[in-house]
């Protein structure tokens, strides 16, 4: 069974339990760096997984860990060690968030429409613009109610608008 992670910043770990003695050429160290500054070196091989890393290195937390190599965060859990081109002393950076994140693509894709989709944001153009037809007709239908400023104003408001509008949806 893999070890469980390192209190001990500098000690090696084995990604899997018929990882070969260390200093053997199938097994690379890699070093895992966190926000503080610690460091934890760990043995792999190049066929683990970044899931296999996540589940070894942080049982319970895999879907809290991620792992960012050269700037990129590494989101696929299917790739490997060597796909990645990592080799002996290559920096993992990790962070482990205080919340479960989307571990796929899609699962990222149907959160943000949800997020789209709630947003007021989206309904204020729509909502503006009935409130100015609203205006409109009740300026048409009942005019004996209105000043004539009250009329310049709503005429400048829907110009203002209709600019804003096309400045907008024209991108």
């Amino acid at each position: 069974p893999p070890l469980p992670p390192s209190p001990h910043p500098s000690e090696n770990l084995h990604a899997t339990p018929s990882s070969t003695a260390p200093g053997s050429a199938e097994t690379i160290v890699l070093r895992l760096k966190f926000l503080n500054d610690t460091e934890r070196l760990v043995r792999v091989r190049p066929e683990d997984t970044i899931g296999c890393l996540k589940r070894t290195f942080f049982p319970g937390q895999e879907q809290q860990v991620r792992l960012i190599y050269q700037g990129q965060l590494l989101r696929d859990d299917e790739q490997t060690v060597s796909s990645l081109h990592l080799s002996n002393n290559s920096v993992l950076h990790c962070h482990i968030s205080p919340y479960v994140t989307p571990q796929t693509p899609a699962d990222a894709e149907a959160t943000d429409q949800a997020h789209a989709s709630l947003n007021m944001g989206n309904l204020m153009m729509p909502l503006f613009l009935f409130m100015l037809a609203l205006l409109w007709y009740l300026q048409i239908e009942y005019h004996q109610y209105f000043m004539p400023s009250a009329t310049v104003c709503l005429a400048s408001i829907t110009v203002v608008f209709s600019l804003v509008a096309f400045s907008v949806y024209r991108r």
